[in-house]
């Protein structure tokens, strides 16, 4: 299945970074095209966590639902879906490193279906979904390094 990877090296401390990926609330101020989240979970961060996220593309909003299934503190979080409508499931890690006085930061994507339909839907739209995620990975750039050292 598909894979996309996208890499950013940011002005900031790695706990700063990690907080902005790792708790939905501030990834939505980071990220413009977020534009409401909804807890399905007592938990808002952390293991376990659950949440629905809108965003406007294209005109039109999407609406994800996403469970935290991996998180270690300033090294990495993974989301995942359940299966969507469509029958895909998202698996997305945010990992984050130190490195000369800030963090790279480093989300990887996966795609997964059994559908024969899916599977070429995920081939047609590889390359705009790596221009979202960059976008994103630009967003949380611009807001971590915004809040200074």
């Amino acid at each position: 299945m598909p894979r996309w990877t996208v890499t950013r090296e940011i002005a900031a401390p790695v706990e700063r970074v990690f907080e902005t990926v790792a708790d939905v609330t501030q990834f939505s101020q980071a990220v413009p095209s977020v534009v409401k989240v909804e807890f399905l979970s007592d938990k808002k961060t952390g293991l376990g966590a659950r949440f629905r996220e809108t965003r406007l593309m294209k005109g039109k909003e999407q609406v994800t639902e996403l469970e935290v299934t991996e998180y270690v503190a300033n090294d990495h979080v993974r989301l995942v879906t359940p299966v969507d409508p469509h029958g895909f499931v998202w698996d997305s890690v945010f990992a984050v490193q130190a490195h000369a006085g800030g963090t790279v930061l480093t989300l990887t994507m996966d795609a997964r279906t059994d559908r024969l339909l899916g599977k070429l839907m995920l081939r047609l739209i590889g390359s705009m979904l790596q221009r979202a995620l960059a976008a994103d990975m630009d967003s949380v750039k611009a807001f971590c390094e915004a809040r200074g050292r």
